[in-house]
């Protein structure tokens, strides 16, 4: 997430604090033992495929992949714990950075024809927040719908007025869970919030990841300007997926459910969900979890996969704040011989996150664990790569908040090809970043030590 930071926002995460609520995560090993007996099954655009094509698929991706267990031990896991399907013939793009994301998701828009379902963490009222409103009320103005959810969190430094305009052209415009306790339709639930960044267009194409609709994400050094302050010109390092093909019907119901929680006006009769054919062979999955969920279905897909990894576990995370099991798990892979490399931020917009990741650092260095900080652009992406076939990006952090609190969604990739992408990304981004070494780290000034201390006592908010 982005984090704002005038007095009311504060103010606000504060009050967050004092009122959130007992929730625990699950018991990972007990859920994923339940469901560890199952076969793969696969849908592609026709519906599903019979268990023995399903079977041959597996049997090719590691004949492709090499002798590599996660694929068919993660596959029925997934599969039961997520309850969305592993889907055939996609077309999966990589985008790294506002500069690459905008202009394919401003091409996407103005290509629309039918629909546009937009939900979005932040939606900043600058030179890019502009630049969408003004293309998407264009949209609406020649009769393709525009649908807009935005969190009322995330977008308490931009101006009602904003969300107002597009209002008054026709869009609808659905503010999730507000913090006026008296402006919204649902039970009033302030702590679970809306971290997903999600677009569907015309029900065929899908972007997810990181990236707000903000000009912070917009290049490589952008001014962030926080109501008539501005701030040092500062780079974000982010990521995001273009999709196409029949995945993108699960984003879409996604986008529905959400707006369907959220008891916003019901929605002008549009195609959501038309025929979709293949685009591509990259085999994806779709998954979305909120506070709703018994468990987090990320939670649990990201730590049965480091739990099935073999060879090695790659994550770039920006806000790194794991709890008791996935650190246990993480550890218990260096322990099996598993290479287990994190990128993380050498700064951040939130500094109670930062210092509390770090508190892990010693713990995480003394099993093996290789640790790198990323210099200069400020880290805002969240990827896992696991033995080079693996692949999950999207909008989750490494954090309580994300797997307790969230609403968040997420995209498997399954395939070498695709993870060799993603390796390139990891590798030209721990070239850009600092190792950490134990002795050195062991080192660091006690100021450091008290701010992780700290930290760490508040680590489930955040």
């Amino acid at each position: 997430m982005a984090y704002h930071t005038t007095s009311l926002a504060v103010a606000t995460v504060v009050f967050l604090i004092a009122t959130v609520s007992c929730a625990t995560l699950p018991d990972a090993d007990a859920l994923i033992e339940r469901h560890s007996k199952q076969a793969a099954r696969f849908k592609n655009a026709r519906g599903t495929i019979s268990a023995r094509n399903s079977a041959a698929i597996v049997a090719e991706l590691k004949r492709k992949s090499g002798d590599i267990d996660i694929l068919d031990k993660q596959i029925a896991l997934e599969q039961a714990i997520v309850g969305s399907p592993l889907i055939l013939g996609n077309k999966v793009t990589l985008l790294q950075d506002g500069a690459a994301t905008y202009p394919a998701m401003l091409a996407a828009i103005s290509n629309a024809r039918d629909h546009i379902n937009l939900e979005s963490y932040i939606i900043d009222d600058d030179e890019i927040g502009q630049q969408f409103a003004g293309l998407l009320l264009a949209k609406q103005k020649v009769g393709v719908q525009v649908n807009v959810i935005y969190d009322s969190i995330g977008g308490i430094n931009t101006p009602r007025a904003f969300f107002e305009h597009l209002s008054a052209a026709g869009i609808e415009v659905l503010e999730f869970n507000p913090v006026n306790p008296f402006a919204g339709n649902t039970p009033w639930l302030p702590n679970n919030r809306d971290h997903r960044k999600l677009l569907v267009v015309d029900g065929r194409t899908a972007f997810i990841g990181g990236i707000n609709i903000s000009s912070v994400y917009s290049s490589g050094s952008v001014i962030h300007r926080v109501g008539n302050e501005t701030r040092s010109p500062i780079a974000w390092r982010d990521t995001d997926l273009q999709i196409e093909g029949p995945v993108v019907v699960e984003f879409q119901k996604l986008f529905l459910a959400t707006w369907e929680k959220q008891r916003g006006k019901p929605l002008a009769g549009k195609n959501f969900f038309p025929t979709l054919r293949p685009e591509g062979k990259d085999i994806v999955r779709a998954i979305g979890s909120t506070p709703d969920d018994p468990y987090s279905q990320i939670y649990l897909t990201l730590i049965s996969a480091i739990g099935n990894a073999e060879k090695h576990i790659h994550l770039t995370h920006a806000y790194f704040v794991p709890d008791p099991q996935l650190l246990q798990s993480l550890i218990e892979a260096v322990g099996r011989g598993v290479d287990v490399k994190l990128i993380l931020p050498g700064h951040s917009d939130s500094n109670i996150t930062f210092h509390a990741g770090r508190a892990h650092y010693t713990a995480l260095l003394n099993a093996g664990i290789k640790i790198y900080e990323r210099q200069g652009p400020l880290l805002h992406s969240k990827t896992a790569i696991i033995d080079g076939v693996w692949s999950c990006l999207g909008s989750s952090n490494f954090d309580w908040r994300s797997f307790l609190d969230n609403d968040e969604v997420n995209a498997v990739v399954l395939g070498r090809d695709f993870a060799r992408q993603m390796q390139a990304m990891f590798d030209k981004d721990m070239q850009g970043s600092a190792a950490i070494d134990l002795a050195t780290w062991q080192r660091r000034s006690p100021w450091l030590h008290v701010q992780e201390w700290a930290a760490s006592l508040v680590q489930r908010w955040f």
